[in-house]
């Protein structure tokens, strides 16, 4: 005999109150009973037949402090019993979420169109010292936290203000170089956990991708004026990796959303050398996941980070440098983002910088540790091999 589709719902369903025990026996004397499961819902209530009119659905969602525009009626039946003399009748709806945006759309070229307003002017001076500007991890494109809008906004102030900085240590150092590094998971892609990610995802690729591009634009067009030589390197990241395969696979360690994004705009520069043709463009080599760059004599290998477990970074580096066709065995810093937390530390004469989340907060972190976002970008001084600690700066909770 088939199983009523009602009761294989009211089976599967995760009741908000306690369960009744032996329902169909005991005389139902509630007036109402409402239970919300995630994107489903249903009410039942205990009311003459004739009051129930062609509103009577949505009424009863309102009246539990529901918005009936956010949910749509599937369902309606009707139950009559005995309770003595007297014959009793109830109604029971169901409900499902109504399919609509998270958020509406963003206005994204609206967005970038004050970002003109910010370009300091300054000679192109020269100088031995190299700047580093580490950014990572802004996965654009998730909701969680202040979402898309903080995130783009909180990148663009902590640009800005890595920019104002730069004028002040000049105060203190000759900088001949400026150097970018993007650490990936600029997007939040489609990929990550097998598309799990993908319901918490309110923009598009293509949009993601764009914002990430002209984020880079801007660092490009604020930075190029300001000193001799200036680079930008972008390594990929978890998050944008362009396909995966069962979950799993995927095409090249270098095909990446997060490096092509510097490519579009290492592209443009190109075709005005009167302005960038003093700006450097790295990305990996074809299926590689590391940028190796010299800036003011320091050698800088940048990664993603998600190739080692937290806190093991060193393990690998040494694991990577036993290989004498990798160049990390000349390496005196390695900056990675991934793990979302400032981490800095030294081992004799190398060093590592982990650069905290440009994104505000995860859920998912949060939910499993406790701990929330520190957001923001670092920026340090260095020279033949040696960037000093106490001179580097954590542009942390800006824009929150």
């Amino acid at each position: 005999m088939p199983v009523p589709s009602e009761l294989l719902e009211e089976l599967l369903a995760k009741p908000v109150g306690p369960a009744l025990t032996g329902r169909e026996a005991q005389e139902r004397d509630y007036t109402r009973k409402i239970e919300v499961n995630g994107s489903t819902a249903s009410i039942e209530v205990a009311i003459p037949i004739e009051n129930v009119e062609d509103d009577t659905a949505l009424s009863f969602l309102a009246a539990e402090g529901l918005d009936p525009t956010d949910w749509e009626v599937t369902g309606f039946r009707r139950s009559e019993w005995e309770s003595g003399d007297e014959l009793k009748t109830s109604v029971r709806f169901t409900y499902k979420r109504s399919e609509k945006p998270l958020r509406a759309p963003l206005p994204l070229d609206e967005i970038f169109d004050g970002l003109a307003d910010y370009t300091p002017i300054y000679d192109r001076p020269t100088g031995s010292y190299g700047f580093l500007v580490l950014v990572g991890d802004m996965q654009f494109g998730k909701i969680d936290g202040d979402g898309v809008e903080g995130t783009l906004h909180r990148t663009v102030e902590c640009l800005n203000l890595a920019a104002d900085w730069l004028d002040r240590y000049r105060e203190i150092f000759d900088i001949g170089h400026v150097h970018i590094a993007w650490l990936g998971d600029h997007v939040e892609g489609f990929v990550s956990q097998g598309g799990a990610n993908t319901w918490r995802t309110q923009l598009t690729l293509n949009e993601q991708i764009r914002l990430t591009r002209r984020v880079m634009l801007h660092s490009l067009k604020t930075f190029a004026p300001m000193a001799e030589k200036v680079s930008l390197a972008a390594v990929p990241g978890n998050h944008g990796e362009a396909v995966r395969f069962g979950g799993t696979g995927l095409t090249r360690y270098d095909d990446s959303h997060d490096t092509e994004a510097l490519i579009a705009v290492a592209d443009a520069a190109a075709m005005l050398p009167e302005a960038f043709g003093h700006v450097d463009f790295f990305v990996p080599d074809t299926d590689e996941l590391i940028v190796m760059t010299e800036v003011a004599g320091t050698k800088v290998a940048h990664h993603h980070g998600h190739k080692w477990r937290p806190g093991k970074h060193f393990d690998w580096w040494s694991g990577q440098a036993f290989n004498r066709d990798s160049a990390m065995h000349v390496a005196d810093l390695l900056v990675s983002g991934h793990l979302h937390h400032r981490h800095i530390e030294q081992d004799g004469s190398r060093l590592f910088i982990g650069t905290p989340a440009m994104e505000s907060d995860s859920t998912w972190f949060r939910h499993n540790t406790g701990t929330g976002g520190a957001p923001g970008l670092i920026v340090a001084i260095t020279k033949d091999g040696h960037t000093p600690i106490e001179h580097m700066i954590a542009a942390e909770g800006v824009g929150n």
